[in-house]
């Protein structure tokens, strides 16, 4: 039985596929997110999530982190596709540039930070399985670099609490190089 193509749906701020199904999209065409202080993304997922896995396409200025410090029983990927950025993994830092990839196992504290003289393109994939795990633990590298909490916590609201919300957003000429 031959799976079938998800039909894409627009909104006014980009494509996005709603059911199951193959389908074909271009990051400039999806829906995207703007986070202010955490950068810009696009996850490529419309009302109903991928079931087991993950995606988001990052984009990050010089000092603007992915996230919050974390650590998650899921294991993650990231490949940085353009710019630099800091790892902070287990209180270490470590810098990335274009082409690093950074295998994270479930369990691994981390988060990445854009750096460098102007933008990062970062794809993090990762296995889905529920937020049972989730960590965001006090480390003092990743609240030197604005992407830490001041008390642990094992709830994303009272993480990103002194956050204001993702806006949704079309992509912007220029968020994406041409590779």
């Amino acid at each position: 039985m031959a799976v079938p193509e998800a039909p894409l749906r627009s909104t006014k701020f980009g494509l996005v596929a709603d059911v199951d199904g193959w389908f074909v999209l271009n990051a400039r065409e999806s829906r995207w997110r703007d986070t202010g202080p955490l950068g810009k993304f696009c996850n490529f997922e419309g009302k109903k999530r991928f079931r087991q896995l993950g995606l988001n396409l990052n984009v990050l200025e010089p000092g603007q982190p992915m996230g919050l410090y974390h650590r998650e029983r899921a294991q993650e990927g990231f490949l940085v596709l353009a710019g630099e950025c800091i790892l902070i993994v287990e209180g270490e830092e470590r810098r990335l540039k274009t082409w690093d990839f950074f295998h994270c196992p479930g369990g691994t504290e981390h988060i990445i930070v854009g750096a460098g003289d102007g933008p990062a393109v970062v794809l993090a994939v990762g296995a889905r399985g529920g937020r049972s795990g989730l960590v965001y633990p006090v480390e003092a590298a990743a609240l030197e670099r604005r992407a830490g909490v001041e008390r642990e916590t094992t709830k994303p609201a009272e993480a990103y609490g002194g956050f204001s919300g993702w806006a949704r957003s079309q992509y912007v000429e220029g968020w994406l190089p041409d590779l």
